[in-house]
């Protein structure tokens, strides 16, 4: 058994370390981006044309369903996480049960492992489930999963401010539920803007496990491209420029909000 594994086919790593002392970038071939999928023939325009597709509008399209899967699941995770989030700062018991739970369950769960559950288990569970597109599954799989963060990152916004806030609010003749929305949550979402960042860059980041489940995104575009052209170094090189500009951008327009909305005596602010 133990030589058997020793014999195993070598891992990817393995192939791209081949390739790493006889690779110059003299040598490195980014040609390969301008081929054709179907021939491995060189095209002269590298984004294709007549229907023909060349590995780099394939990588493009790849990014595209990395973005709209990140996009998608932050929107679910923002939703779900804040409205958990405020659940567990309430006086209901049963409320930050509720709350409380949901965060446990979807933060103490592998994502891949959360991802497969909603592929193949509860799919089985909930048939009508079948018929949904697996784009639609993992969405809801890396949201929920980010939203157990988000969770723990609204409460923590709403209980650092000062209990006075709450008094006032409901003072005024407020509800609890206006005094969230019109004095607590305006203050606390500007407080935790910096880790609210921290995971719109993760979701792009995990957004990769959906290779799992055959959506066609950067890293199963990377796999697939280098089994068929050898080229591992150049296209993981670009795909990690990829979701580099990705995760950096986000990193960029929220800090620039963050900046804008910042409440007077932050840190920093004015």
């Amino acid at each position: 058994m133990r030589a058997r594994r020793r014999n195993a086919p070598r891992s990817l790593f393995c192939r791209l370390q081949q390739q790493a002392p006889e690779a110059s970038l003299s040598a490195w071939e980014w040609q390969v981006f301008c081929k054709n999928t179907a021939t491995g023939e060189q095209m002269a325009g590298c984004l294709g044309s007549g229907g023909d597709i060349t590995y780099l509008s394939w990588m493009l399209s790849a990014w595209g369903w990395t973005l709209s899967v990140s996009v998608f699941a932050l929107i679910v995770a923002l939703v779900v996480g804040s409205l958990m989030g405020i659940l567990r700062t309430t006086p209901n018991k049963w409320l930050v049960a509720l709350g409380t739970s949901w965060t446990e369950l979807f933060r103490n769960i592998p994502l891949l492992v959360q991802i497969f559950l909603w592929y193949h288990v509860i799919p089985a569970l909930i048939p009508p489930l079948k018929e949904v597109p697996s784009f639609f599954l993992v969405v809801l799989g890396l949201g929920f999963f980010t939203s157990a963060r988000i969770s723990e990152q609204v409460k923590a916004g709403i209980l650092a401010l000062p209990k006075g806030q709450r008094y006032a609010g409901l003072a005024v003749g407020f509800t609890l539920p206006q005094t969230y929305r019109y004095v607590l949550l305006p203050m606390a979402f500007r407080i935790v803007i910096p880790p609210l960042t921290s995971e719109s860059m993760n979701i792009i980041k995990n957004s990769s496990v959906a290779f799992a489940v055959s959506i066609a995104e950067l890293t199963m575009f990377a796999m697939q491209a280098q089994e068929e052209t050898s080229r591992g170094i150049e296209i993981y090189l670009a795909v990690s420029l990829l979701y580099f500009v990705s995760a950096f951008s986000v990193n960029r327009v929220a800090a620039f909000i963050e900046q804008k909305v910042r409440l007077p005596g932050m840190i920093g602010g004015k």
